[in-house]
């Protein structure tokens, strides 16, 4: 039987100690749930926030796009529409989302929205702090993201 020199044994020794003192703190930040990873499924839809079906997919390579947005309080948005699928979430604020038929939707702090493709809508903060949103779009190389239509007035 080969007998270990003394300075392997004390470094083998002190390796061990450290995995098992690794291992040890480990277990312990898995048992913190403040350490844990968690994930929370704000929207799964087919549909704009007004109910209507999303279109089809493009064909060819997609392109994502991923834009923030800061509405100061009291702004309103032109008219416009969006040929792309986009959805976002609204991290602070409250923003309203008006179609060209009246309908309202107010998207609230924390939630999720999937906007109106190829339909005439505008926004407006009508809140006394800043919107802040980010949207995600589906989009294409070259392609808008939004249409303006300054030729409607907003009341």
């Amino acid at each position: 039987m080969k007998i270990m020199k003394p300075w392997l044994f004390a470094a083998t020794v002190i390796c061990s100690f450290a995995i098992l003192t690794s291992c040890e703190k480990a277990r312990a930040q898995d048992d913190n749930p403040v350490q844990q990873v968690s994930s929370e499924e704000l929207i799964r839809t087919s549909q704009s926030w007004d109910g209507v079906e999303l279109p089809d997919y493009f064909q060819g390579r997609p392109e994502l796009v991923a834009v923030k947005y800061v509405f100061p309080a009291g702004k309103k948005l032109g008219w416009h529409h969006h040929p792309v699928m986009n959805y976002g979430i609204l991290v602070q604020g409250e923003l309203t989302i008006i179609g060209q038929d009246g309908k309202e939707k107010v998207v609230h702090e924390g939630e999720a929205v999937v906007e109106m493709v190829n339909t005439i809508h505008h926004g407006e903060n009508r809140g006394n702090k800043p919107v802040i949103l980010y949207m995600f779009y589906l989009s294409q190389k070259g392609q808008q993201l939004a249409v303006q239509h300054p030729e409607i007035p907003l009341e």
